[in-house]
């Protein structure tokens, strides 16, 4: 009898341990921005958009590359969150946001990995996080470089884009600080994307003039252009 009462009260122990296990919270960096900027007009179909882009996989610093929520808690100490996770890796999250507002600022179409018409001018778009910081109740950060070509061509457009959010109190708040911050590079980008589309085509002509005209250092786009380019 007494042994059958340890065993219930084991049992009902550790169905209390269960329970009283802490549950994740998982976030993502996906679904409409709430920069009102972002807000463009929706890709068409493939027989209308103007051009392409390819956006590659997005390069993130190792101390972050992980699910969970890497805190700030000093300049030179960070906290991991084990009950506070992202949907999939920060990389994974950052490329498809970035993506998604592309897409919208653009009018255009990501085809990264997929089939497109030869014909069509495909503008490759790389980006590299250089730091990917959480500071709750303060700031998101994330400086990031990037780079535009058309696929074919030697002319390349690298720029580099500090964007810093600040946040109130709370996970949530953080998260999307990171959004905020993911669409002002976006923002950047696009504006460099019609930065580089609007250079006059080298002459067909002359090999030589071609590779003069490429070879110049392409300027990033003004602050001014970028602005204008979210208002899109």
């Amino acid at each position: 009898m007494r042994f059958g009462a340890l065993l219930s009260l084991s049992a009902a122990g550790l169905l209390a341990a269960c329970t009283s296990l802490p549950t994740s919270n998982f976030y993502t960096l996906a679904g409409a921005s709430s920069d009102a900027g972002a807000q463009a007009t929706q890709a068409g179909s493939s027989s209308t958009v103007p051009f392409y882009f390819e956006l590659a996989p997005v390069d993130m610093p190792q101390q972050v590359a992980r699910n969970q929520l890497v805190v700030q808690t000093s300049p030179a100490q960070v906290k991991v969150l084990e009950e506070k996770r992202w949907a999939s890796l920060p990389s994974d999250e950052v490329r498809r946001a970035l993506s998604a507002d592309l897409m919208r600022r653009l009018g255009s179409i990501d085809v990264y990995g997929t089939s497109h018409p030869e014909s069509a001018s495909v503008y490759r778009v790389k980006v590299s996080v250089q730091r990917f910081e959480s500071w709750p109740g303060s700031q998101a950060v994330i400086d990031a470089v990037w780079s535009v070509r058309v696929a074919g061509d030697t002319a390349v457009l690298t720029c580099r884009t500090v964007a810093q959010e600040r946040v109130a109190t709370g996970y949530d708040a953080l998260v999307d600080g990171h959004r905020k911050a993911v669409d002002e590079i976006a923002a950047a980008i696009s504006a460099g994307v019609r930065s580089l589309s609007s250079m006059p085509a080298p002459a067909a002509s002359s090999s030589k003039s071609k590779s003069a005209v490429r070879s110049l250092v392409l300027p990033c786009p003004a602050a001014s252009v970028m602005t204008s380019a979210s208002a899109r």
